[in-house]
């Protein structure tokens, strides 16, 4: 019985805490990436999770009031032409169908979904040449500049791609 207790007192046991941090710097974005970095130095941290403090996707929201707008008015003024002048159908663009969806507002739905659910998901990218296959969490996605942050789970980093360096997206 004594070499059973001596053993148990040897082991390492985790501990769970749960605390709120406030972090002085210019965005959320970058206050998250350095509390990440922090988290990541530490030795004996074994995991963490980070369940609120993630502002980001204020800008989403504005950018699809914006878009819908945008597509209101087009298919508006789409109809009117179209009432008004028969003309030939115009040759369409060849685009793969992972960019036509990421203009859609599915795809933007899908984001918001994933950004508020935190959810993980497998990024096959194309960065220089090179196809890298990425477990992360969608932190960001600006339609504006088409770009997307995100975490990757396993490097446990922030980076961030444009939507032309995705090859595809898939659900965990």
């Amino acid at each position: 019985m004594d070499k059973h207790s001596e053993t148990k007192s040897k082991e390492d046991l985790g501990y769970l805490f749960n605390v709120e941090i406030l972090i002085r710097n210019e965005t959320n974005a970058k206050a998250l990436q350095s509390l990440l970095q922090v988290l990541n130095q530490g030795e004996d941290i074994i995991d963490y999770k980070i369940n609120s403090g993630i502002e980001l996707g204020e800008i989403i929201e504005s950018l699809l009031t914006e878009k819908k707008k945008s597509i209101i008015s087009k298919s508006y003024k789409r109809l009117t032409n179209a009432e008004s002048e028969k003309k030939a159908p115009e040759p369409k663009k060849t685009t793969s169908p992972f960019e036509q969806f990421a203009g859609s507002e599915e795809f933007q739905q899908w984001i918001k979904r994933h950004i508020a659910d935190n959810r993980l998901v497998r990024l096959l990218v194309n960065r220089n040449g090179e196809r890298i296959s990425i477990p992360c969490r969608i932190l960001n996605f600006l339609a504006e500049t088409s770009t997307i942050n995100v975490y990757h789970v396993d490097e446990k980093q922030v980076y961030t791609f444009n939507l032309n360096e995705i090859i595809e997206f898939s659900e965990k």
